[in-house]
């Protein structure tokens, strides 16, 4: 911030609702005609309203972030194997959310924006993941010659599935042909680079006996990388969902089937906020490589089972809580045995002995 002056805006201040949704603004002035959400640590949000020029002031541990309501238009492709098949989808952020569990949004801001800005083009790319998720699980349907009443019904999902995870208010959505714009070369090299060099085999060296002295503490940065943004993910959101979750409508005599939910969530959130470190099979006890991928791994499968369990919430606000209780358990059951695999020491670095709790 300038001692003497007025403060600079934050860099691509001017592309805010255009091809940039969201920036950082710590200590910054922000332009006219945007939100100012500022994020703690621990994912609570707090809505400032600073006086024109002046700039945004950040606790500490905090990051502020301006935003633009929209709208925006974006293409999405909702099959991954027919890339000419496209839905051209306009919609504009949700100002409020009346639901508990708070701005889904800046939720969204502070478990997976990028550090510094959101643009369009992100946005899109989880959107579309998003639709292509609930597509592959079934939790909606876009059958090939579509009928008028199947796409009332598919777009109804959409826009629900979309304000559920992302507060993102669907104001259209028509089918497009983007076979046109598809660069089907690119397609076909970037599978073969993906394809042939697995199937070379490479040389594999000789086995090397273990060596029995310490092994340092090493991670991968990309791995770790990837470990951290997925817990992040899981330890802000679990709550958000168990909020909205406990929101739901409920028909007689489902009181013991969702308060079973609930309490899946609340031990599958304890679950995350007293998960190990990535490389640590005990105190002062190194993890091997391979039992840190196979973390990183259970981690990913963690977060994609928590995008299925947003899904079924979404399905479940239309159709009710009876119709998808079995599909909401079966999504919970497969990300508490996630978690259970990232909490799981498979191959040590060194010999690691049971560790037993001293008795008298």
């Amino acid at each position: 911030m300038k001692l003497f002056g007025r403060a600079a805006m934050p860099p691509d201040a001017h592309l805010l609702g255009q091809a940039v949704m969201a920036l950082r603004c710590d200590d910054m002035p922000v332009p006219p005609g945007t939100t100012v959400s500022v994020l703690g640590a621990d994912g609570r949000a707090r809505r400032a309203v600073p006086r024109p020029g002046s700039p945004v002031t950040c606790g500490a541990g905090e990051a502020a972030w301006c935003w633009h309501a929209g709208p925006y238009a974006m293409d999405l492709v909702p099959f991954a194997a027919a890339p000419e098949v496209g839905l051209r989808l306009q919609g504009m952020l949700a100002g409020a959310d009346a639901l508990p569990g708070g701005e889904r949004f800046e939720l969204l801001l502070a478990a997976e924006a990028p550090p510094q800005r959101l643009t369009v083009a992100a946005f899109a790319a989880l959107v579309q993941g998003a639709l292509r998720g609930a597509l592959a699980q079934g939790l909606l349907e876009l059958p090939p010659g579509t009928a008028l009443e199947e796409w009332h019904a598919f777009r109804a999902g959409v826009n629900e599935l979309l304000y559920t995870r992302f507060s993102l208010i669907v104001t259209d959505c028509v089918p497009v042909d983007l076979g046109d714009i598809v660069d089907y070369a690119a397609m076909l090299r970037a599978r073969a680079e993906r394809v042939v060099p697995a199937a070379m085999p490479a040389e594999v060296p000789p086995e090397v006996p273990a060596d029995p002295a310490p092994v340092a503490l090493t991670v991968a940065p990309v791995a770790a990388l990837d470990d951290a943004q997925a817990l992040r993910r899981l330890f802000l959101e679990l709550p958000a969902l168990a909020a909205q979750l406990r929101a739901l409508p409920l028909p007689e005599g489902a009181f013991a089937a969702h308060r079973e939910l609930l309490q899946q969530l609340a031990l599958a959130a304890l679950d995350v906020n007293t998960m190990p470190h990535l490389a640590l099979a005990a105190p002062d006890r190194p993890l091997a490589a391979r039992a840190q991928a196979s973390r990183v791994a259970a981690s990913a499968a963690a977060v994609a089972a928590l995008d299925h369990a947003w899904g079924v919430l979404a399905r479940m606000k239309q159709m009710g809580f009876t119709a998808l209780q079995d599909e909401a358990a079966r999504a919970l059951a497969n990300l508490a045995q996630h978690l259970a695999r990232r909490r799981a020491v498979d191959h040590a670095a060194g010999p690691v002995a049971h560790r037993r709790e001293p008795t008298l």
